[in-house]
Order: C-alpha cells, then structure tokens, then sequence
C-alpha cells in the first residue's frame, strides 16, 4: 500500500517545490496539497482501524505526519496563514523522523532508514525557513523537487510495478 501514497508525495512536492519557484500559483498549490493530505489522512484511518501491534501502529503514525504536513500547509495557503506554526511543527517532525529512521534500520530496511533521514533534513529545512525565516533562495524548492523525485516518486512507481 506504501506505493501509493507515495506516489502522491512525490507528486505534491514537485508541484511544491514548483510554486517555490514561483511556477505554480499558491492556492493552485494548496489544491494538491489538500488532496493528498486528505489520501494520507484516508490511509491513516483505514491503517489505524486495521493497526494491532506496536509496528503497525508505527506505519499509522507515520502516515499521519505526512497527512498533516499537506493538510497544514493547504490550510495556510488557502486561508492565508502565517507559516510560524507550521514551521514548528516541522521541527516535531524532523526530530520525530530519528527514531522512525533507527526503526527502519533494525528492521532491515535500509532504504527507508536513509528516506527518514532525508525527510527529516526537509522537515528541518521547513522550519528553518518558516520560524528563524532563514532564506535559502531557489536552493530550498529545488531540494524539494528533488527529495519528491528520487524518495517518493520514483520508489513509489517501483513498489507500485513489484521492482522495488
């Protein structure tokens, strides 16, 4: 299932990254963003009803901090938000996505090991550039286009067609 929301994080941080740079008109953005949140948000529920041991739950978490990073950031675009208390709400995700990582790792995964901390290091960057408003010029959409591509986009189409 992890493919498929995936796919659609991938696809939410390139139109991101795009509106970054200044390509993709802000509530144009915040469409996308609303529609995946409400995917993760969907996929959280059905993984949270189906949830039975403390692994499972780990996926619902998981799930739950991408729903609503997309949905937070819809709600701020739309309605014209400051940004402040999303970036702190990156920061409880960055540090959040340590342990998720160290899971991964144990767990023999260490693809997704190293995609928790590249997350992370995104999640930080947000709140870096919406609590401190440390500018980082085009460099910060451009890792998100990139973070999208090669950590959701392109695994999620392999795990999609079984060559993951």
């Amino acid at each position: 299932m992890i493919g498929v929301p995936l796919l659609f994080v991938g696809a939410v941080l390139l139109v991101n990254g795009m509106g970054g740079l200044g390509r993709v008109e802000p509530r144009s953005m915040a469409v996308l963003n609303f529609m995946v949140g409400g995917l993760a948000l969907v996929a959280s529920l059905l993984q949270f009803i189906r949830a039975v041991k403390p692994a499972d739950f780990m996926v619902v978490a998981a799930f739950f901090l991408f729903a609503f990073t997309y949905l937070y950031v819809a709600v701020s675009i739309w309605f014209d938000l400051d940004m402040n208390g999303f970036g702190w709400f990156c920061f409880f995700v960055a540090l959040t996505t340590v342990p998720f990582s160290i899971d991964r790792f144990q767990h023999d995964d260490p693809r997704f090991g190293t995609f928790w901390l590249i997350w992370g290091v995104l999640w930080y960057l947000f709140y870096l550039a919406n609590v401190p408003q440390k500018d980082f010029g085009k460099a910060l959409p451009y890792t998100v286009i990139g973070v999208g591509v090669f950590t959701c986009w392109i695994p999620g189409l392999l795990i999609l067609t079984d060559n993951w």
